[in-house]
């Protein structure tokens, strides 16, 4: 490029290179002194990189000249930049190697690493009658710096039941053709076809097989003599029981058996049970179930009904979620026990010596919920969910 200083100054000039070819183009000399009337010429150096980044055909450029005494006296020169094109790319085969029982896939990557648009066609090799190849045979358009995928799948005529797996060659040729330029790539893999029955599978069905003949041979018959012999033996003793004569019955002076009016044996099983309390004793049990929100409390109470004491000698608690928390229990204004429920799943508590809870008297179960559980067959529970079962004997009050 000519530089010429038509002014009447000795002036000193700098150059700036603008548009797509800045990054890559420099000026030689980058300063430049005049006299009035004299010129020069300087050296515009393209150094365009070999990527993709760089596009083949034509790109503007521009000069910017700037005076450093008169910098608005600035001019601009242009012209036009032809990159040639070339052609650069990479065929890969993933995976290289498959283990599979009879048909495989596998992705053929494509990369263009040139700087024009690459046209990408796959061609399969000879058929094969013992190995079935199919990919998109279509032709398919790569722009620089982008890449394409296609699918191979392989496929194995017959199945391989038993002996050691069988290796088969996978080979593809891919043909690229950019600028003008034809390039083939040829791949080449590897199908590992799997017996169906592989050696440790037979090994357990022959170990099956072994101890299905041990039980029909050895401990079936074992244990059918086993049960034969006690049902003789329970027969046996059936048939002596049934051929004793019954036990005498002693009778009253009158001839008539001697019984137990069914009140005063209703009395005498009361006053066995009851522990100083009068009428009837019976076993009961009663179940308080709580549920509540994460950072609430909640309480479930049992109430003794009335004209009865209950005497309490067991409680299970149940936490079935696996809850965060803790569980108060009281018998009345008497608290019996605080526990955190993240330390149990099931819980149970007995006294040789019961607590006798009166009249409506309460057993209260306080819940305060820090976070509810997860089931073992479920999601997480909305909310926290115990239970608590008391039980024990219910009796009348003394009169």
């Amino acid at each position: 490029m000519t530089v010429r200083n038509d002014s009447d100054i000795v002036e000193a000039y700098e150059f700036e290179v603008v548009g797509a070819c800045a990054p890559w183009t420099t000026v030689e000399p980058a300063r430049l002194s005049l006299y009035p009337g004299t010129s020069e010429q300087v050296a515009v150096v393209l150094r365009p990189p070999r990527s993709p980044e760089v596009r083949a055909g034509e790109v503007p450029l521009g000069v910017r000249v700037l005076p450093a005494e008169r910098p608005d006296s600035a001019v601009v020169t242009e012209t036009t930049v032809i990159i040639e094109p070339f052609a650069r790319q990479r065929a890969r085969l993933i995976p290289k190697r498959r283990r599979a029982w009879r048909s495989a896939r596998y992705r053929v990557e494509v990369h263009n690493d040139g700087n024009t648009p690459t046209v990408v066609t796959a061609a399969l090799p000879e058929a094969d009658d013992h190995l079935k190849t199919t990919v998109s045979t279509a032709p398919t358009t790569v722009d620089p710096g982008a890449r394409a995928e296609l699918e191979l799948r392989v496929r194995v005529a017959k199945l391989l039941w038993f002996g050691k797996p069988a290796v088969w060659p996978v080979r593809l040729d891919v043909v690229a053709l950019a600028a003008d330029d034809r390039h083939e790539h040829e791949l080449a893999g590897e199908l590992v076809q799997l017996p169906i029955l592989s050696k440790w599978l037979l090994s357990l069905l022959g170990a099956l097989l072994a101890l299905l003949l041990a039980w029909l041979l050895l401990v079936r018959p074992a244990v059918l003599s086993a049960a034969r012999e006690a049902a003789d033996g329970r027969a046996q003793e059936i048939a002596q029981a049934a051929a004793e004569p019954p036990a005498p019955v002693a009778q009253e002076p009158g001839g008539a058996p001697e019984q137990q009016p069914a009140g005063e044996q209703g009395q005498g099983q009361g006053q066995g049970q009851g522990r100083g309390t009068t009428g009837g004793t019976r076993q009961s049990s009663g179940t308080i179930e709580v549920r509540t929100n994460a950072g609430q409390r909640a309480t479930g109470t049992y109430v003794v009904p009335a004209g009865k004491v209950f005497h309490i000698t067991d409680i299970v608690l149940a936490n079935h979620q696996g809850d965060e928390g803790v569980l108060t229990i009281a018998f009345g204004e008497r608290t019996i026990t605080v526990i955190a429920l993240e330390t149990f799943r099931n819980q149970d508590y007995h006294w040789v010596t019961p607590i006798d809870i009166p009249q409506n008297g309460t057993v209260t179960a306080t819940v305060d919920c820090a976070r509810p559980g997860t089931p073992a067959s479920g999601p997480q529970a909305p909310n926290c969910a115990q239970l608590l079962n008391v039980s024990g004997e219910l009796s009348d009050l003394a009169g």
